[in-house]
């Protein structure tokens, strides 16, 4: 099967290539996928350039030569015990957990790796949707929130980073619910797109000062631009914020700023001040699980994947580099004939 293979770490483009490598064969749970498409994420371009809390886990060398979370395809071979899947099954999600390998002809993944992709549901689009759509229904509050008249309802809603694929489906996801959105993003070409989508403001940055503050109900920085304090000022009274992203000193400034509020909830709930009833939180996403109520709104039209592509899979590296550099809006999508 032809690959895009990684062995060290770099820019995309100097790192991965093209090769040729054995089939794989699925493994007692496992089924193989012969894959229609595949969509990037930025997990992608950390795992090639090596990011901090990458070489965490494998400091010198890449300890995936094949990487690519997003799939979609169609089952090709099972191995022993699998019951949730059969040969000639069409189905998508992410690997993440599962050993990755989407950019590649075929994988062999755990089953649970995967669900049934509804026939209405094109390969392109449901490649787009595992990780970023799941992130953004996850960060929002799931299916009560992102229902209309459902705890979303009449909420202020702020989403940082609102261009790329997490941004993109939250904006949507959030209008549903009812809410007021705010898009933040820096590349201020995206922003008619954001406006398209349904947001009711649309900014290349966050306004600081009195008419912003205690002004949402929920933030959502998919990059990681707003330190905790900032994300507090911006929060009303018993407000939430949820980061996605974000370089590895911002997730330990969140992880702080969580933890304290937390062991000061503990000590005296009574006496917290307004501000400490507003919650700063990194998010912990649970791949795969919300992926059917995602794939039906996207079935119905309710939830729009905007797809930069459909590009070849040799195309993976310089795909790569774009997003890296913030030069895609919504989902970079690799399609394989």
């Amino acid at each position: 099967m032809r690959a895009i293979v990684l062995d060290r770490y770099g820019p995309p483009e100097r790192v991965m290539h093209l090769a040729e490598l054995p089939d794989p064969v699925p493994g007692a749970g496992e089924v193989t996928v012969r894959i229609a498409a595949v969509s990037l994420n930025s997990w992608d371009v950390d795992l090639a350039t090596g990011a901090l809390l990458v070489r965490l886990e494998a400091p010198f060398r890449p300890k995936r030569r094949v990487i690519g979370s997003d799939v979609s395809g169609t089952v090709v071979a099972v191995g022993p015990g699998v019951t949730r899947h059969s040969v000639g099954d069409a189905v998508f999600g992410e690997l993440s957990a599962s050993g990755w390998g989407g950019f590649a002809e075929i994988v062999s993944a755990r089953e649970d790796a995967l669900v049934p992709r509804p026939p209405a549901l094109d390969d392109l689009t449901a490649a787009a949707l595992p990780q970023a759509a799941s992130m953004a229904w996850q960060a929002l509050g799931g299916a009560e929130a992102a229902a209309p008249s459902g705890s979303l309802h009449g909420r202020r809603v702020l989403v940082v980073g609102a261009g790329g694929g997490v941004g993109t489906f939250a904006i949507q996801l959030a209008k549903r619910g009812g809410a007021h959105v705010t898009a933040v993003e820096r590349a201020m070409w995206k922003l008619d797109a954001l406006a398209d989508l349904g947001a009711d403001d649309v900014s290349a940055g966050v306004v600081d000062g009195a008419a912003s503050r205690h002004a949402f109900d929920l933030v959502l920085d998919v990059i990681g631009a707003l330190v905790p304090a900032q994300t507090n000022e911006l929060l009303a009274d018993g407000g939430r914020a949820a980061y996605i992203g974000g370089s590895p000193r911002r997730i330990a400034q969140v992880l702080f700023a969580s933890a304290r509020a937390n062991r000061q909830s503990g000590q005296d709930p009574r006496s917290r001040e307004a501000e400490l009833d507003r919650h700063v939180e990194l998010l912990a996403a649970v791949p795969n699980r919300d992926l059917p109520e995602i794939a039906a709104l996207a079935v119905t039209g309710e939830l729009r994947a905007f797809i930069d592509g459909p590009h070849p899979l040799e195309q993976v590296p310089q795909q790569l580099a774009r997003l890296q550099a913030g030069a895609v809006l919504g989902k970079s999508v690799i399609e394989l004939g």
